[in-house]
């Protein structure tokens, strides 16, 4: 088959004639295709001069026309301009042109309208494409690196939105994001757009549509007191919050994950970041949901995703209770047969009540300790699980832990990042609020909360030690 390719400026008379020609070609002969592409004025010279360098020809004007043989490999072999094409098509073929210059200058004219609509079209189908600006802090952690594919496989945010991933650490681990960088994009994602490396923090947070915060402290009580900790997640959360004001986009999502005080930093982030909007700043408790579901589901010798609706309370890598009164097995083999979707409440089918006591629930020391020195599987997994709930909604009907500033539910105090059970519709959440809790589990979130209260107290006094003067605008 026989593939001519017609280039030429689009108001080109000439390209216009020997386009014409190679349609009538087209329409009657069998074997013969033709390839167009015409490019505005302002481009044509720069686009002649780079193609005929890639192939070694040499041409000027417009148009520029060769053949290419398909199934052939190699480059084209250059048939020439609009003179060339005619002696060939009469030569080959015995068909001329009998064009006028007066047509020619009129389709010519329709030829460049053509190409502007054309291109104006491309413009705003490539603007409706816009990846979501995705910012992880602290991007040298393992978390992140299990993070990433989770994001870019298309199952977070659905399989028709590209990403753009943007990796932010100092300029000490600028290597290791290089190279994280490297593989990613080895890995070739068709949907990660685009990911990068910044060690500048000025640039921080640049059209963040998400902003996943995985700044931790290394805890060594024997060395630090809690102040001192609490200080150092200040002096983070003070310096991202106003970069997050000033650069990301007015709706953007800020989730806080990690092995140490996350409802600190939400509390800090919002607390310094005013025009943040509080519904938008959440912290994960997932990891804890998943730990321990997983122990649960050892006891009772079944799939851990039958384990439904276990809450976390309170401060969620700090003191928090894992709440089984409303939790549900479903898929569970006992005496009681029904479907499938039928549910049994966890508490009747755990006889050993002793267990849940003195193992489980005393075991959060246990269920700590699996959450805290995990390699980065099982958070990124929360993260990318609390990401995909947020965008789509979580499964109808069950419960998800959620760190979110408080507004007096559950007789909780207001003003405070706690983590309770709330479920995800339509790009937002709202609080269980219908769930009923007895009179020892609110006892047990009291203490919970009171325990937050002083970890914000301490956070509010560090801020006006180093705010003397504006500590009471930025705490107000």
């Amino acid at each position: 088959s026989v593939v001519p390719v017609f280039t030429g400026k689009a108001n080109c008379p000439y390209y216009a004639r020997a386009e014409l020609l190679a349609d009538y070609l087209q329409a009657n002969l069998p074997d013969f295709r033709v390839h167009k592409i015409t490019q505005h004025p302002d481009k044509w010279e720069q686009w002649l001069h780079d193609i005929c360098e890639m192939n070694g020809w040499e041409h000027r004007g417009s148009p520029i026309i060769w053949r290419e043989l398909l199934d052939r490999g190699g480059k084209g072999l250059l048939l020439g301009g609009v003179n060339d094409f005619l002696e060939y098509a009469q030569h080959y073929y015995g068909i001329t042109s009998m064009m006028s210059s007066e047509e020619m200058l009129d389709i010519a004219e329709e030829n460049l309208q053509e190409h502007i609509e054309i291109e104006k079209e491309e413009e705003e189908i490539k603007s409706l494409i816009k990846p979501l600006q995705i910012w992880i802090t602290s991007a040298s952690a393992s978390i992140c690196y299990q993070l990433i594919p989770l994001l870019a496989n298309g199952e977070v945010f659905g399989m028709t939105t590209e990403i753009s991933i943007h990796l932010l650490d100092t300029d000490q681990f600028k290597d290791i994001l290089c190279g994280i960088v490297m593989e990613a994009e080895d890995m070739a994602f068709p949907l990660l757009h685009s990911i990068s490396a910044h060690t500048e923090i000025d640039e921080a947070f640049i059209q963040a549509d998400i902003i996943i915060v995985l700044d931790d402290v290394v805890l060594n009580h024997e060395v630090q007191s809690l102040e001192n900790y609490i200080r150092e997640v200040s002096e983070i959360c003070q310096v991202y919050a106003p970069l997050i004001e000033k650069n990301a986009k007015s709706g953007v999502r800020v989730i806080s994950s990690g092995k140490t005080f996350v409802n600190l930093k939400a509390m800090m982030i919002m607390t310094y970041g005013k025009s943040i909007k509080p519904e938008n700043v959440i912290a994960v408790a997932t990891s804890w949901e998943s730990a321990a579901k997983a122990m649960l589901a050892r006891k009772l010798s079944m799939n851990a995703t039958g384990v439904k609706d276990v809450i976390v309370w309170g401060n969620i890598t700090g003191c928090n209770y894992i709440d089984l009164s409303h939790a549900k097995l479903y898929g569970y083999d006992c005496a009681i047969w029904g479907p499938a979707n039928f549910p049994r409440p966890l508490l009747n089918m755990i006889y050993d009540s002793e267990w849940i006591h003195s193992e489980f629930l005393s075991a959060q020391s246990s269920l700590s300790s699996r959450v805290c020195h995990c390699v980065g599987m099982l958070p990124a997994h929360a993260v990318a699980t609390v990401l995909r709930y947020w965008y789509h909604g979580s499964p109808p009907g069950e419960i998800v832990s959620v760190g979110i500033l408080t507004k007096g539910q559950f007789c909780v105090p207001e003003g405070i990042v706690f983590s309770m059970p709330v479920r995800f519709q339509n790009g937002n959440w709202e609080v269980m609020t219908e769930l009923e809790i007895n009179e020892a589990t609110q006892e047990v979130l009291g203490r919970l909360a009171h325990e937050l209260i002083q970890e914000k107290l301490i956070a509010l006094k560090e801020i006006k030690e180093m705010h003397p003067y504006g500590a009471d605008k930025i705490t107000s």
